[in-house]
C-alpha cells in the first residue's frame, strides 16, 4: 500500500529488529541418579553370566542376567547419555527352597538400579554372612582365589564384576564418575564396541617372590649370598591350606573344623 507524504521529511529512523532472548539454560539432571519409573518395553542389551562357586554343600553353578539401557541427563547445561543397569534377573529353579529369597533380592536390586543407588545396594549385599563357612568364588586381580562370607556375598561380588567389565564400576566395586561414564558411552557409540577394562599392573605383585637386594644388587634365582631365600612382598589371600584333596589333589582348608576341598570337588573329611 502506497502512502503519500505531503510534509517535509526532517529525519528518519530504521526500526530495529527485536533481539531474540537467549534460551534458558537446561536444568541439571544427573543421569546416574535419575529415577526410572519402570523397565521400558521392548528389547534391552543384557549380559548373561554363569557363576560357579564352592561352599559347604559342594560346587554350585547358577545363571544371572543383567540388563542395561542408555539414560539421558543434563550435565553443565549439556545433554549427555550414559549406560546404566536397570534389571537383574535370576532364572527360576536354581536354588530350590531359597529361590523365593533370591527372586526377592533380584527384584530389590532392580528397583535400586532404576532408583540410582545400585552400587550401594550391591556393596551392602557383600556384607551378608552365614553359618556354613566361607564360599570360594572367582579370582582376584593377582590370580588368588576369592573367599566370601556367604553365597549371597559371592553372587554380589560376581555382579560387581559384571558391572566392572561393562565399565559402570571400577575394579574395587566403586562407582565410576558420571563424566567418565559419559565419555565411555560416547566412545562406544563412535567405535561400535563396548568399553573394556585396562590391564591391571601391580609392581608389588610383579616382584613377589623376588629376592631382596643386597648392597643394591639382586641375587639371581631369588637367593641371597648366604643361601637363604628372599622374602616375598605379599602374602596370599584366603584361609591357610591344610593339605591336598585325596580325590582331585586340590587344596584343603578348614571349614567348621573339617578339612574341606575348595578346588572344585567339595570333598570333606567329615563327610
Amino acid at each position: 500500500m502506497a502512502v503519500e507524504i505531503n510534509s517535509k521529511i526532517v529525519g528518519y529512523r530504521v526500526k530495529a529488529e527485536q533481539e531474540t532472548p537467549p534460551p534458558a539454560p537446561l536444568p541439571e539432571e544427573n543421569p546416574l541418579t535419575l529415577r526410572i519409573a519402570s523397565r521400558p518395553e521392548g528389547t534391552l542389551e543384557a549380559v548373561s553370566e554363569k557363576i560357579s562357586y564352592v561352599g559347604a554343600e559342594g560346587r554350585k553353578k547358577v545363571y544371572l542376567l543383567v540388563s542395561f539401557m542408555p539414560v539421558e541427563g543434563v550435565l553443565n547445561g549439556q545433554r549427555v547419555i550414559i549406560e546404566r543397569p536397570v534389571e537383574f534377573f535370576f532364572p527360576s529353579g536354581q536354588l530350590s527352597s531359597e529361590h523365593q529369597w533370591i527372586t526377592a533380592t533380584m527384584r530389590s536390586l532392580s528397583l535400586a538400579a532404576r532408583g540410582g543407588y545400585v552400587t550401594q545396594a550391591v556393596a551392602d549385599l557383600r556384607k551378608v554372612a552365614w553359618d556354613k563357612g566361607l564360599v570360594r568364588c572367582g579370582m582376584n586381580r593377582w590370580g588368588k582365589p576369592m573367599f566370601h562370607d556367604s553365597e549371597v556375598a559371592a553372587i554380589a561380588w560376581s555382579i560387581q564384576q559384571i558391572l566392572y567389565r561393562r565399565g559402570f564400576l571400577d575394579q574395587d566395586g566403586r562407582q565410576v564418575p558420571v563424566e567418565e561414564l559419559v565419555s565411555r558411552y560416547a566412545r562406544r557409540q563412535a567405535s561400535g564396541h563396548g568399553w573394556f577394562p585396562a590391564e591391571v599392573e601391580d609392581e608389588e605383585i610383579a616382584q613377589a617372590g623376588a629376592s631382596e637386594p643386597i648392597d643394591g644388587k639382586a641375587q639371581a634365582g631369588g637367593q641371597s649370598q648366604d643361601g637363604s631365600q628372599g622374602k616375598e612382598h605379599s602374602q596370599g589371600d584366603g584361609p591357610a591350606v591344610v593339605g591336598h584333596c585325596p580325590e582331585c589333589r586340590g587344596e584343603l582348608i578348614m571349614m567348621d573344623g573339617c578339612p574341606t576341598c575348595y578346588a572344585g570337588c567339595g570333598w570333606s573329611k567329615c563327610g
